[in-house]
């Protein structure tokens, strides 16, 4: 019996990639719609559905808020049909509500499942972020350097000039610095207005994506949900919590978090194996997304595992409705 409740990860894979595509074909019909919400809403009740399908006793660690926030899928929610392996669950069911909104490129729907207490609980406050691929050595760049200096380490692991790094980054005013110091470096910048998980995931594959590094702040659950895509694919990820107010200060303290100046790499946030899965609902460098032909639709989702370190891409076609 004990063997039966075990972490299956292989398993659990198939059931993950629908989960995914389910709450990436609710939100379809709302794309370029330009009702955020909407699209959301959509995205959290088919994900929510497809969950409780599973034979799993999975609890929602990264979710859409607080309970009094969120009807569905908030933080400590249980999903599954408690009949399975203990399980935490990162999801965030629609990552680009104003991408999928206003129809614009990289708009997915992201979920990653791990055994019980192995995903940090990270509470919903800003996270320092820094990113690069897979194939450096520890150390190639820190927390601690300057950004041009960051740029300055990673041209040199890589072997090319600093003008041949290119460096993803949200686009925001608090960011305004940040991009000003990487581009006197001479590297360029990849600007995205939303989605800085599929950001952080485009590292992972420089050869196609174009994009060396990721810096930033940005939601410190997406950088768990950012590390747990890395973890499968490959590449080093570091983040640092930044706290506004007392109450965010309040926040870590209920989630865990004692130590408000911990940096934490790819393998604090995520501690064991993990299946991660995406679904593109806009088309973007990473994924395609959803494409409609008469009575048909199709969709194009990401799934791996950190244990084998497989990366698979699949295409599903279903009658439209």
């Amino acid at each position: 019996m004990a063997d039966a409740l075990e972490f299956q990860d292989r398993l659990l894979s198939l059931g993950l990639a629908r989960v995914s595509e389910a709450a990436a074909l609710a939100s379809a019909r709302l794309i370029g719609r330009g009702d955020e919400k909407a699209a959301d809403q959509a995205a959290v009740n088919a994900m929510r559905d497809q969950l409780n399908l599973l034979d799993i006793a999975g609890v929602v660690v990264i979710g859409e808020g607080e309970r009094d926030e969120a009807p569905m899928l908030f933080i400590g929610e249980e999903v599954g049909t408690g009949k399975g392996p203990a399980v935490d669950i990162a999801l965030d069911p629609l990552e680009g509500t104003t991408l999928t909104a206003k129809d614009m490129p990289n708009a997915l729907t992201v979920i990653a499942m791990a055994p019980r207490g192995t995903l940090l609980h990270a509470p919903d406050v800003y996270m320092e972020k820094l990113a690069i691929g897979p194939g450096y050595k520890p150390g190639t760049v820190t927390m601690t350097m300057t950004p041009s200096e960051r740029v300055s380490a990673l041209a040199a692991a890589k072997g090319v000039s600093t003008e041949d790094i290119m460096v993803c980054v949200l686009e925001r005013p608090r960011h305004e610095d940040l991009i000003k110091e990487i581009r006197s470096t001479g590297a360029s910048i990849r600007l995205i207005t939303d989605g800085d998980v599929a950001g952080v995931m485009h590292c992972a594959e420089p050869d196609k994506t174009g994009i060396d590094m990721y810096m930033g702040s940005g939601g410190a659950p997406e950088g768990v949900l950012a590390a747990a895509a890395l973890k499968c694919m490959g590449g080093q990820f570091f983040g640092k919590l930044l706290f506004r107010n007392d109450d965010e200060r309040a926040r870590a303290r209920k989630a865990g978090i004692q130590n408000f100046d911990r940096v934490y790499t790819r393998d604090d946030l995520v501690r064991g194996d993990v299946i991660f899965a995406a679904t593109g609902v806009t088309s973007g460098s990473l994924l395609a997304g959803i494409r409609r032909e008469p009575g048909w639709v199709t969709t194009e989702t990401i799934l791996m595992r950190s244990k084998t370190g497989s990366v698979r891409r699949m295409s599903y076609r279903s009658p439209a409705r």
